[in-house]
């Protein structure tokens, strides 16, 4: 794939949406690190969330072999909650410069918003990301 396989694909379009809800587990919290802490959801925790939910909503419109993965982000953790809650994450595609995706994303366990902000994303061909991370198993 080359540099120019990358301009904006017709599919690629602001608006592109997705979620991903789990029930926060303890190893999601603070708590699981030093258990003089409370159990409650990570900042960590919640922007992989986010993340995912971004990648998610634009999965799809990428052309073959290719992935996004995270470059930047500029989220605020607003409110505590605890394992066993329930959690959505959401993210929206809203624009792109060069091959880098901006995403507006939320957390949610019901009405209440837990954080919200910005995440970035690029966009690369997978198995040379894999081969320059060191992550393609030896056969």
């Amino acid at each position: 794939m080359s540099a120019e396989s990358f301009s904006t694909p017709a599919a690629l379009q602001p608006g592109l949406e997705a979620q991903v809800e789990k029930i926060i587990p303890l190893e999601w919290t603070i708590a699981h690190y030093d258990a003089r802490l409370p159990a409650v959801l990570s900042t960590p925790a919640m922007i992989g969330m986010m993340e995912l939910a971004a990648a998610r909503a634009v999965q799809a419109a990428l052309p073959p072999g290719a992935i996004t993965v995270g470059t930047r982000i500029e989220v605020d953790h607003l409110k505590a909650v605890a394992a066993g809650a329930h959690l959505v994450a959401h993210a929206r595609f809203v624009g792109m410069n060069g091959k880098i995706l901006a995403f507006e994303v939320e957390a949610r366990s019901g009405e209440l918003l837990i954080g919200k902000g910005r995440v970035y994303r690029a966009i690369v061909e997978f198995e040379r990301f894999a081969s320059g991370a060191g992550l393609r198993q030896s056969s």
